[in-house]
């Protein structure tokens, strides 16, 4: 199977590389051009096992160039993946998560018409996008609903994907991650933020930590069990339908902050800081995967207390 994966050095597409290289896939690897690939995230083997492309997404013509190969799949990761970048410039995130999903799908569509191929395209959208709701499980079946700039041009990325599918038969596949993290994380995202902070509050036996909203509720899946679940949409995935990744268990901010904590030997006093927090929260974050789980068999495997050590352990060196 030759695989084409946007984002492919990003936090989840290093691991989906590497994922994907050890099922004996053939990879194509897209990145920013320009873009130095794996430097530090892969072996010298892994590097050179994958074949590297410029993607731009706000470029019709370096997408063209992208696709213009014999593609059996492609998972779309590349992004605007902060919410932090999306607020602060709204229309970018736009043109990257939206306009740039719908030059993709476009390019692929075309590709399929004149070329014969039929790939299967993972476009990889955000929990966020449900919004606000009931402090119960998300399904698919839930209304969209976003509160920010990045989960409402990640669902823009959905729109256009599906209509693709629908006008041209391009067998694309919506998947909605929940929360998910592990070592090498930026730490703009919250358990590595909350690891340094920590590590830090420890090494220099001042207990203060700087902290957002601690109420939110969210779940936390390692990457590792995402990138599972992507392998196997590629496979039993079915064109058309959106999945949840999600492992149905929350926990508050809060109550994470002071488990990290004690899974290093302290006690943390929590102090907000106004510049940390969200202009929009989401109150509960939880999904529901039965759908998922029906058509692929998957289920997390990493616990949350191992996937929290990691991150802690990462932080630490």
């Amino acid at each position: 199977m030759q695989v084409l994966v946007t984002g492919a050095d990003g936090f989840v597409g290093r691991s989906l590389v590497r994922r994907l290289l050890d099922d004996g896939r053939e990879v194509t690897g897209a990145v920013r051009p320009g873009a130095a690939p794996g430097v530090d995230a892969f072996t010298p083997e892994e590097r050179a096992a994958v074949r590297w492309v410029p993607l731009e997404l706000a470029d019709a013509a370096s997408v063209s160039t992208c696709v213009d190969r014999p593609l059996d799949a492609v998972v779309h990761l590349a992004g605007v993946a902060s919410g932090t970048d999306a607020l602060a410039d709204a229309g970018f995130a736009w043109t990257v998560n939206a306009a740039g999903t719908a030059r993709l799908v476009d390019a692929l569509a075309r590709a399929r018409r004149h070329d014969h191929i039929d790939p299967l395209v993972l476009v990889i959208s955000t929990a966020e996008v449900y919004g606000r709701g009931a402090p119960v499980p998300r399904r698919e079946t839930d209304p969209a609903a976003p509160l920010s700039p990045y989960a409402a041009s990640k669902l823009g990325g959905e729109v256009a994907a599906l209509e693709a599918w629908r006008r041209t038969g391009l067998r694309v596949i919506v998947v909605r991650p929940f929360p998910h993290t592990g070592p090498g994380q930026d730490p703009r995202f919250v358990v590595p933020a909350f690891a340094e902070r920590l590590s830090f509050a420890k090494r220099i036996g001042a207990p203060v930590v700087k902290v957002g909203n601690l109420e939110p509720v969210r779940e936390f899946l390692h990457v590792s069990d995402v990138v599972d679940a992507y392998a196997r949409l590629l496979t039993k995935g079915h064109a058309g339908e959106v999945y949840n990744v999600a492992s149905g268990v929350g926990i508050s901010l809060d109550d994470l902050l002071f488990k990290m904590a004690g899974m290093l030997g302290m006690r943390a006093i929590p102090e907000v800081d106004p510049d940390l927090m969200r202009p929009a929260d989401i109150p509960y974050l939880v999904g529901d995967a039965a759908k998922l789980r029906t058509a692929t068999g998957w289920t997390p495997r990493i616990p949350l207390e191992e996937t929290l050590r990691q991150v802690l352990d990462a932080a630490a060196r």
